[in-house]
């Protein structure tokens, strides 16, 4: 058997849909503040009800795609926007007998000491760590009890292996984070820090949009997935929801 037969027919990875977090930076950010004002733990940050709309459109997406070409396997960030996406997705998608497998190496990047702090609020309360971030830039940067891109790549790695081992043949879906997605790129395709922070820069990630990874028969190795759509919204576009590209509410230092 070749290697490529191990890997999944087709890997589709969403980024949530519009978040309560998305919105309070929105408004901290439009206010100037230091501080971003939401009650909950990051975990626990919900969906707007623009995002559910959001992930209403994307499963209404899948829906109209053949059912050869629908996901038959969904993992999850355990974070609850991720949660409510996958499952509001899955819903109007129409399909039973699916069901969502949340793994926590899915979650957002930790923030540690900046969680809830605008970037005027990271430049006002730690200014050694704004300097940090500019000397070693977001790649290998990691705010104290918080963790860098590298991290998170890290525990990527074994979903990668993961995905290889249990999905072969799949067509696997996973709803997780605007870095997360970022460092899938930089594994799947083999990228350099260089590479990933460029497409980082030129691309803002919007909520909901899918990237899309399909499994190419003609080649023998294990770098068989080929990058297929990169923040597609055509989903949104299709249902005449608004497409939003705000970042996560925690935000590392510029």
């Amino acid at each position: 058997m070749t290697r490529h037969a191990q890997w999944p027919k087709e890997v589709l990875i969403v980024r949530h849909g519009q978040s309560a977090g998305n919105v309070a930076l929105e408004a901290a950010e439009a206010a100037g503040a230091s501080f971003i004002d939401i009650a909950e733990r990051d975990v626990d940050v919900p969906l707007s009800s623009l995002g559910e709309r959001q992930a209403r459109a994307l499963g209404e997406w899948l829906k109209s795609l053949p059912e050869s070409e629908r996901p038959t396997v969904v993992l999850a960030s355990p974070y609850v926007r991720a949660q409510e996406t996958a499952r509001i997705a899955l819903e109007a998608m129409g399909v039973r007998g699916i069901e969502i497998v949340f793994d926590e190496r899915l979650r957002e990047r930790e923030f540690g000491i900046v969680d809830r702090l605008t970037r005027r609020g990271i430049h006002e309360k730690y200014p050694e760590q704004a300097e940090f971030h500019k000397r070693l830039k977001k790649f290998y940067y990691r705010a104290p009890g918080g963790e860098s891109w590298c991290d998170v790549i890290l525990r990527l790695r074994s979903v990668q292996d993961s995905l290889a081992r249990d999905y072969p043949d799949e067509r696997v879906m996973i709803v997780c984070h605007t870095v997360v997605v970022y460092c899938f790129r930089y594994l799947l395709e083999k990228m350099t820090e260089a590479e990933i922070l460029e497409i980082d820069r030129r691309e803002s990630l919007a909520n909901c949009s899918v990237t899309s990874y399909v499994l190419d028969s003609s080649r023998e190795s294990a770098g068989a997935l080929v990058l297929d759509k990169f923040n597609f919204t055509a989903p949104l576009a299709q249902a005449g929801e608004e497409i939003t590209v705000k970042p996560d509410a925690l935000v590392a230092p510029k």
